[in-house]
């Protein structure tokens, strides 16, 4: 195992790259260190020649619930915060969007990287892939869930508009019928679920996820990877992905602009005192 960020770990497994998010004492949720070292860790497999596949994985029992809401609810780190957030003498004080494009900015930095990769990225979902973390989980070419997994979209319980690539993508992997589904009654997909969507491409039991994940990989990386690659880039074309930074910029611009308002103060507030958020009520 190379020498890894603290909250991220990154191997290479022959001619598979492997990375780790491992916080587990929030969820595997990403503050701003974790965002930086994830970007970092994208960065450096997506562009590896060695590798012909990197795989995308939590914890055991736990995926990723995307930005660390504690972190942006105690403000986030003043240093990284000055460049985005100039200070303005006698400015009104400014909600929690700030906050959040600090994260933002480094894991849509990551989505863009993937979908640009000339190799797969597998997502492995042994856990919870919620918010930003179902997001990213959509980003990977191709998702790979165990029966402890569950996908939510999740923005619309804390007053978010949606974001890392997750209004982009919904509609193109399940039609925008069954995204609608999703973003206005925020169910919580099973596995089986999740794959009858067609968010997920394989289950695979709990005790043998890890090496039927790695078989996967394998069989992937033993394919002609220049042909592969093509392949990659000629179905995002098909489907528009040339869009997605411009996309990007607009869910951070909206998710931002509502992290500021009334609905995320409620809802952030409702989060924390573990109860449901009341609107406009």
């Amino acid at each position: 195992m190379l020498t890894a960020p603290s909250h991220i770990d990154v191997e290479r497994i022959g001619a598979v790259g492997r990375i780790t998010i491992r916080r587990p004492e929030r969820f595997n949720s990403l503050d701003v260190q974790t965002a930086q070292d994830f970007r970092r860790a994208g960065l450096q497999l997506a562009r590896d020649d060695r590798l012909r596949v990197v795989v995308l994985r939590g914890l055991p029992g736990m995926f990723c619930s995307g930005a660390d809401l504690k972190f942006i609810r105690d403000g986030g780190d003043a240093d990284d915060l000055a460049y985005l957030w100039p200070v303005v003498p006698d400015a009104a004080p400014r909600g929690f969007g700030g906050t959040f494009k600090q994260i933002l900015e480094y894991i849509h930095s990551t989505i863009s990287e993937i979908r640009r990769a000339p190799k797969p990225f597998v997502a492995a979902v042994d856990g919870v892939a919620a918010a930003g973390g179902f997001g990213i989980a959509m980003s990977c070419d191709l998702v790979f869930a165990s029966p402890r997994a569950s996908f939510e979209w999740a923005y619309g319980r804390t007053g978010l508009t949606g974001a890392e690539s997750s209004t982009f993508l919904l509609p193109r992997l399940i039609g925008l019928r069954r995204a609608m589904e999703l973003v206005l009654l925020n169910p919580r997909l099973t596995a089986a679920r999740a794959l009858d969507f067609g968010l997920v491409t394989a289950v695979f039991g709990a005790e043998q996820f890890d090496d039927e994940v790695m078989a996967a990989a394998e069989r992937i990386a033993a394919g002609p990877p220049h042909a592969l690659a093509t392949a990659k880039e000629l179905l995002n074309q098909s489907m528009g992905m040339d869009l997605l930074d411009a996309h990007l910029d607009r869910e951070l611009q909206e998710l931002s602009r509502a992290a500021d308002g009334e609905e995320f103060a409620d809802g952030i507030a409702a989060f924390f005192e573990k109860r449901t958020a009341r609107f406009g009520g």
